[in-house]
């Protein structure tokens, strides 16, 4: 009788341990399940008479990856587009052998006007930009000129999150500008590029960081900080398929204070909305880091040791668990 007391308590410990470990395992360690994201919706707005001249364009002129795709801000003077194109190192007769297109005061209303108040956005367009394909690996490089408030690397973290890949591109303003409206007229160019279409979804996915890294830089007056801790918190949200807004709070902050950085209630706020966006996104943290290479190269400088300490910290709840378990086992017999 007592061996059979003795066998059934040994198999209801097992049956115990058995149900927590699965618990354990299927609740914190999501990123061992299948991942069950589909891919972001396209847009199906129809082709308008001027996209459909840029694309016969385009097939007159050969291959698209092999040419260059410039977008002139629409309400340029003759002056002013002389002197963008000189800072995007072109001429007039360069121009001939690009695709050229026209981004409107209305294209930049379109996208910005969520995020930006109108009288900063302003009435006219003259972001301009200049698109090439660069060698397969390189990633996206940015250059810019008299823009005041997007920073090259601010560029390159929001383009990588709408999908480009391994593109020169030069960003430039007749005189100090935002900028903010170039970001829309590089995707715009990147599609005819690439003949791939992306979806309104993405670009303003993309905007949305964009902006919400040009605030922070200016709430925190350092412009490598605030692209530092969102290029970081990105990369935490896509790795570990994060989508809830309490995990990505909780990331946000843990990641401030790694960097030693106190945001304002806003801040955390935009950002949480920033990321909810990104994480609905089926992006690939490998590509990230290969487009984004001088973002993430910075990053592992600063040897933030996040993951690492929720990992170690999860471990030994889990060794607290089991010898929980055991210590009770024990006293049974």
């Amino acid at each position: 009788m007592k061996k059979t007391r003795i066998c059934k308590r040994i198999f209801a410990a097992m049956a115990c341990i058995s149900m927590a470990a699965s618990l354990i395992f299927s609740h914190s360690i999501p990123a061992l399940a299948e991942d069950t994201k589909t891919d972001a919706p396209h847009s199906t707005e129809d082709i308008t008479e001027a996209d459909e001249d840029v694309l016969d364009d385009a097939e007159q002129k050969g291959s698209n990856l092999d040419t260059t795709i410039v977008t002139l801000g629409a309400d340029l003077t003759d002056e002013q587009r002389a002197t963008v194109l000189s800072l995007l190192d072109l001429t007039e007769v360069d121009l001939e052998d690009c695709i050229v297109l026209e981004i409107t005061n209305d294209d930049e209303h379109e996208y910005l006007d969520e995020y930006l108040a109108a009288d900063v956005i302003g009435k006219r367009a003259l972001s301009s930009i200049r698109l090439d394909k660069a060698e397969e690996g390189t990633g996206i490089e940015v250059t810019t000129n008299n823009i005041n408030y997007c920073t090259e690397a601010m560029y390159v973290s929001a383009l990588a999150t709408a999908g480009l890949k391994d593109a020169e591109v030069k960003v430039a303003g007749p005189f100090s500008i935002s900028g903010t409206a170039a970001l829309v007229g590089t995707i715009k160019a990147y599609e005819v590029l690439t003949g791939e279409e992306i979806s309104a979804e993405v670009i303003d996915t993309a905007t949305d960081e964009l902006v919400t890294t040009g605030k922070l830089s200016e709430e925190l007056g350092d412009a490598a900080k605030a692209t530092e801790l969102i290029g970081f918190v990105k990369n935490e949200v896509v790795a570990g398929d994060v989508e809830s807004e309490e995990d990505i709070r909780r990331i946000i902050e843990d990641a401030a204070k790694e960097m030693d950085i106190t945001l304002s209630d806003e801040s955390v706020d935009n950002i949480v909305g920033a990321m909810k966006k990104i994480s609905k996104l089926d992006l690939d943290v490998d590509s990230l880091k290969k487009q984004a290479k001088g973002l993430y190269d910075k990053l592992k400088q600063l040897d933030i040791n996040f993951d690492s300490e929720k990992a170690q910290g999860f471990l030994s709840k889990i060794t607290e668990f089991f010898q929980k378990i055991f210590k009770a086992i024990k006293g049974w017999f």
